[in-house]
């Protein structure tokens, strides 16, 4: 058994290494972007900005798990990014069409009117006011401008009202809601004359500020108020700006000075899509898809940045970073650029390996130097005419055993062509497929935009060396402001019935029937021969949150499990990617979809160490030269490989071993039913579901990593905890029985110890969490916990006596 599980380690370990034989470090040089796009030149006189336009998507769906503050600051750092203004759109998807979230993010575009004038003031860094305010640091470093202390006081008051005006909205819509729903009631009673009772209820609505029932959900559900079932809501809180600068002007601001600065705020849009009851809405690639399709009517930027509620911008400067790659030469072929995923209030230790390191710095990189890093959900610029499932202008074929033969093709027939400003208004003849209903929806309008979204997404043509390019100076026109017939038509593209026998979900957009949509999205982009790029600024670009608590990220590591676990099953196994996928990007899809399958192979080898002390047989017979040679010679290559990860990575010692640690809890729990899962969807059809994953801070205030210490009992808990009780009882048996035996074999004892004892080392994480805060376990616990391994022990002599005992009644004299 220990060699089958040796064998299959070895597989999986060649599948983890041989996509890490080409890591590559990339930099990108602002000032070149600033120049060939931002200059004065013979076709831009004015110095406007020729950049593409860019719409940046924000998903939410329950105000009571994430948090509306949060998402509010989220917002704030988004519409305060270093990117032309006019050339920036802002959309938040509420699939859990809160009202709530609506008045907060309404109270946020108020703020953001002071907020993101001071930042472009004082070159604020981070621009989330909350993470900004939190720094521990002195905050005058480097700023000379006088005004920045009374600025920086004003704008803290600001902000502290801001934040008790979101605290309040919960209970501001509950008492505005009961007066309101009340003077209906007294309304109705004097109208029809009949008295309001159990028999003949009003409906509990909720109300808008207007004094109008919101359109989604209600706090007390009702039908067509329901999270399930809403109508459509689309809001433009922030119009599109103008097109030049609009600076403040002295004495225009009671308290702080714009004079000079640009008070732009990008065009900002609340987008909920309909629900109704009988359709399957796809959870968050529904809700992403929905958002691609309104966005391409009310703005139509050619690339699109998604980012979950709780992760902001770090870096205001990083969007141009990832732009620099798109409007490379050969640009045109990338798909989207990927950042690494940094994350703030994990604990010191970072116990249970949040910070995901070793993936992030490690095979992520390695993925750069082959077709591009994986889409990891979040943080990601993508080219929205890849996402419409298009091919790539040009891409290679990958042919013979390990796709050693290389061959350039064309692949798609906008490849080729060649549009002018005149043209790019007029939908593609050229290609057939273009306007057909049954890939796009009936929606024309959403039809002609695709068209222009692949033209201004093309790298500047400025030397004969760019192919597929666009002209110098070809989106300098200003952007029409929205009239209602387009926002009526934004309307319609995200009803929950347009995608019927569409290819949305299946070929176009987000892919749906996977937990873990964004590889599997980024999976068949791959396949279709684009590449994409792992942007790493010097300055984080992004940051967010993760679950520190030990049940959160065991659920958190469940559900990328089964979604790997149905990548398998599916056809989007890399097992049957098309020719274009690279030999070694293939072997890194085939990883996602095989690691979980390791969990059956590492509990089996966790129990041996157990099995081979209580039974007395070592793995060998004895631990002779030859066994400790391989031995050593197997560990030295290992630790050598690792330092020379860790060298070319940046990764340090400590978060190599952390990542291992959890990968045995996690591969013993999470994994483990993650393919019993899998294997129960696969056979009987029993579809698998996930709650979302609370964003709430701990309710102790004192200690920001109070909820590492909290214990939520899961079942998850239960193979790691017959892992480490089989382990430390098997210690003590072996102990007893080489004791009390008339031959002791220590040779055996220290075998089965020391791997017993590795066991347990990488287990601690896991046995720590369980014990919740230090010093609130009381002593009695490891004291009956000590007095039931020993006593297990002597049953388990008395029962099984020691080899080489001459009586089989042996009894033991203390």
């Amino acid at each position: 058994m220990s060699i089958v599980c040796e064998i299959w380690f070895a597989f999986s370990w060649l599948l983890d290494q041989l996509p890490k034989l080409n890591p590559v470090n990339r930099e990108a040089d602002l000032s070149a972007l600033r120049e060939k796009f931002e200059t004065s030149s013979p076709e831009n006189p004015y110095g406007r900005s020729d950049l593409p336009g860019l719409d940046v998507f924000i998903s939410t769906a329950d105000p009571e798990k994430e948090p509306p503050l949060v998402t509010a600051n989220t917002l704030l750092s988004i519409l305060a990014a270093e990117y032309p203004v006019e050339k920036l759109s802002v959309y938040i998807s509420d699939d859990g069409a809160a009202l709530l979230t609506f008045e907060a993010m309404a109270e946020a575009v108020a703020f953001a009117e002071v907020w993101v004038p001071f930042c472009r003031k004082h070159s604020i860094e981070p621009r989330n006011p909350e993470a900004y305010f939190s720094i521990r640091k002195d905050a005058t470093k480097n700023k000379k401008n006088p005004d920045f202390v009374k600025d920086r006081r004003w704008i803290k008051r600001e902000y502290d009202e801001f934040k008790v005006r979101i605290n309040g909205l919960p209970d501001l819509i509950r008492r505005r809601s009961n007066t309101l729903n009340k003077k209906a009631s007294h309304e109705r009673e004097d109208s029809v004359g009949v008295s309001i009772d159990n028999s003949n209820p009003l409906t509990k609505a909720t109300w808008m500020a207007d004094c109008t029932h919101w359109p989604g959900t209600w706090l007390t559900p009702a039908p067509d108020h329901s999270k399930s079932d809403h109508a459509s809501i689309l809001q433009v809180m922030i119009k599109t700006p103008h097109p030049d600068p609009v600076y403040g002007v002295p004495d225009e601001h009671p308290y702080i000075n714009f004079t000079d600065v640009d008070i732009r705020l990008p065009m900002f849009v609340y987008v909920s899509r309909e629900k109704r009851k009988g359709y399957d809405h796809n959870k968050k690639a529904g809700a992403m898809n929905a958002l691609v399709r309104a966005s391409a009517i009310l703005s139509n930027g050619p690339f699109i940045l998604n980012f979950d509620c709780d992760h902001y911008i770090y870096n205001s400067f990083a969007i141009r970073e990832g732009m620099c790659y798109m409007m490379d030469r050969g640009g045109d072929r990338i798909c989207y650029i990927q950042f690494p995923q940094r994350f703030e209030g994990i604990d010191p230790s970072d116990r249970y390996a949040n910070h995901n390191t070793v993936f992030f710095d490690g095979n992520m990189r390695a993925l750069d130097g082959l077709q591009g890093p994986m889409y990891v959900g979040t943080g990601c610029l993508f080219r929205r005419f890849a996402l419409y499932g298009f091919n790539p202008p040009r891409a290679n074929e990958y042919t013979g055993l390990y796709g050693q033969h290389k061959r350039t093709i064309s692949t798609s027939s906008t490849g080729s062509l060649r549009f002018t400003m005149e043209d790019v208004e007029q939908p593609l003849a050229e290609t057939p497929d273009i306007d057909a209903p049954k890939k796009f929806g009936n929606s024309r309008m959403f039809v002609e935009s695709i068209r222009v979204a692949e033209f201004q997404g093309r790298p500047l043509a400025d030397h004969p060396s760019v192919k597929n390019g666009r002209p110098p100076g070809a989106l300098l026109r200003p952007r029409s402001p929205l009239d209602a017939p387009t926002v009526a038509e934004a309307v319609t593209v995200i009803s929950c019935w347009y995608e019927d026998n569409t290819e949305w979900g299946d070929r176009v957009g987000w892919i749906y029937g996977s937990v873990t949509e964004d590889v599997v999205t980024g999976y068949r982009m791959h396949n279709r021969g684009w590449h994409s790029v792992y942007c790493v600024p010097k300055r984080d670009a992004f940051r967010g949150t993760a679950p520190i608590n030990l049940t959160d990220r065991l659920h958190q590591v469940l559900r990328w499990a089964t979604g790997s676990v149905e990548i398998f099953f599916s056809r989007n196994n890399a097992f049957l990617a098309s020719s274009r996928l690279k030999f070694l990007q293939r072997i890194a899809y085939l990883n996602v979809g095989i690691y979980p399958f390791t969990s059956i192979f590492l509990v089996v080898y966790c129990t041996l160490p157990a099995l081979s002390l209580f039974s007395g047989h070592f793995i060998v017979q004895t631990l002779d030269v030859m066994f400790l040679v391989y031995l050593l010679l197997i560990t030295v290559t290992l630790m050598l490989l690792s330092l020379l990860e860790v060298k070319w990575s940046g990764i340090s010692l400590e978060e190599l071993w952390r990542n291992e640690q959890f990968w045995v809890i996690g591969g013993t729990s999470s994994h483990l039913v993650a393919v019993l899962q899998g294997l129960l969807k696969v056979i009987a059809g029993i579809e698998i579901s996930f709650t979302l994953t609370s964003k709430s801070a701990a309710e102790d205030e004192e200690d920001i990593y109070a909820d590492l210490y909290v214990i939520k009992y899961t079942s998850l808990f239960i193979p790691p905890l017959i892992i480490i009780t089989l382990n430390i009882t098997s210690i003590f048996v072996g102990c007893s029985r080489t004791i009390y035996s008339e031959i002791p074999q220590w040779s055996k004892l220290l075998g089965g110890g020391f791997f017993s004892f590795w066991v347990l080392v990488h287990m601690y994480p896991f046995a720590k969490g369980l014990m919740g805060r230090r010093g609130r376990t009381p002593t009695i616990i490891y004291v009956w916990c000590g007095l039931l391994a020993i006593t297990i022990s002597l049953l388990w002599i008395t029962i099984s006596p020691p080899e080489g005992s001459t009586d089989g009644n042996a009894s033991i004299t203390v």
